[in-house]
């Protein structure tokens, strides 16, 4: 088992929380010293409210699992003698109502451009399987549909 940890800290200045004219814009801090500026998404919380660069949970969720799919595939490569030279992906999440009526993220695309280099360069059947099989071993992507606990 493995624990992972992230502090979440915002504080009211001096805009009217109660009249909820506030800043969204808080940040994430991690253990390894990087602070990251979040906030709303402006597709959400209008600015000013918001922050329009600074991070906002739903692009977090798809570089999340954007990277954590990205990892696994060169893992896989790696193993298989495969030379991955670079990996880019535009992952893009897609946020609708379901069937409930409730916002959520409904589908993350992505789309990753891969370079190889060296003797043994794959097939677009074997690239499609090593997405496959990162696919499947990706913790986040096996994880996207889990219960959450909220304790208070």
């Amino acid at each position: 088992m493995s624990s992972y940890f992230a502090e979440i800290y915002w504080q009211r200045n001096s805009q009217d929380f109660l009249a909820n004219e506030y800043s969204r814009g808080h940040e994430w801090r991690f253990d390894g010293g990087v602070t990251v500026p979040a906030s709303a998404s402006p597709h959400i919380v209008p600015l000013p409210w918001s922050v329009e660069e600074n991070v906002d949970p739903e692009e977090a969720f798809a570089a999340a699992l954007s990277s954590c799919h990205m990892l696994f595939f060169l893992s896989i490569a790696s193993k298989r003698k495969i030379q991955v030279e670079s990996y880019t992906d535009k992952a893009e999440a897609i946020m609708e109502n379901n069937s409930q009526g409730k916002m959520v993220i409904s589908k993350v695309i992505l789309k990753p451009q891969i370079a190889f280099s060296g003797e043994k360069i794959p097939t677009q059947a074997e690239v499609d399987r090593l997405h496959h099989l990162a696919h499947e071993s990706c913790f986040l992507a096996n994880s996207v549909k889990c219960e959450v606990i909220v304790v208070s």
